[in-house]
């Protein structure tokens, strides 16, 4: 089985993450594709250069996200540029380890993709599993965890799918507003729903 793990900002889906990795599952993280495709001497990083110019690239040769930031953040049609060469990169890669796991004989890869419905990546995953929790927590926790002031956090969590929007379209939820114990007697829960058995007894 594949399954999808998604949720908000600050809604703790790292933390389920770990646990899934603790049980034996093998874990594409999303975040860690993203880095991996613009490594110094990648197709992908020679592409940027070529949209972009060696001014985004450091000395060492790798990606200076922060140049790129600053020009793209600014300029959507630059942000549409980047998008095109780095997001169809990403599913391959994200595909590609998925696929290497299973020919290493697991029965179920886990595909953790922060953007999951953002990106309409669905159908990467059988099965759905969103990771929420109140507005209220995941407010106070973004705040706590960045430094942030209330705007600001609020402005981070408007900028993606309302948590109501993931519930829905999930097949499972694991609400992380409680202790880690709780929150790992869910996912256990929904693992056994699922007809899974943990890879590590």
């Amino acid at each position: 089985m594949i399954i999808g793990l998604t949720g908000s900002i600050a809604s703790g889906k790292s933390t389920v993450s770990k646990m899934l990795v603790e049980l034996g599952y093998p874990v594409v993280d999303a975040d860690l594709v993203a880095r991996q495709v613009v490594e110094p001497g990648t197709d992908t990083l020679k592409k940027i250069e070529a949209i972009f110019g060696n001014g985004v690239i450091l000395p060492d040769g790798k990606l200076d996200r922060t140049k790129l930031g600053q020009i793209i953040f600014n300029d959507p049609a630059s942000r549409q540029q980047l998008n095109a060469v780095i997001h169809p990169a990403i599913r391959k890669e994200l595909l590609r380890q998925r696929d290497d796991f299973l020919a290493q004989g697991h029965q179920t890869v886990v595909l953790d993709i922060p953007l999951l419905f953002e990106s309409k990546l669905l159908n990467f995953a059988e099965k759905i599993l969103v990771v929420s929790v109140t507005e209220e927590t995941q407010l106070k926790r973004l705040m706590d965890r960045n430094g942030l002031t209330e705007q600001e956090a609020q402005a981070r969590i408007g900028s993606q799918l309302p948590m109501s929007v993931k519930e829905a379209g999930a097949d499972a939820v694991v609400f992380n507003n409680g202790t880690l114990e709780e929150t790992n007697q869910q996912l256990l829960h929904i693992l056994r729903d699922w007809g899974l058995e943990y890879e590590k007894h």
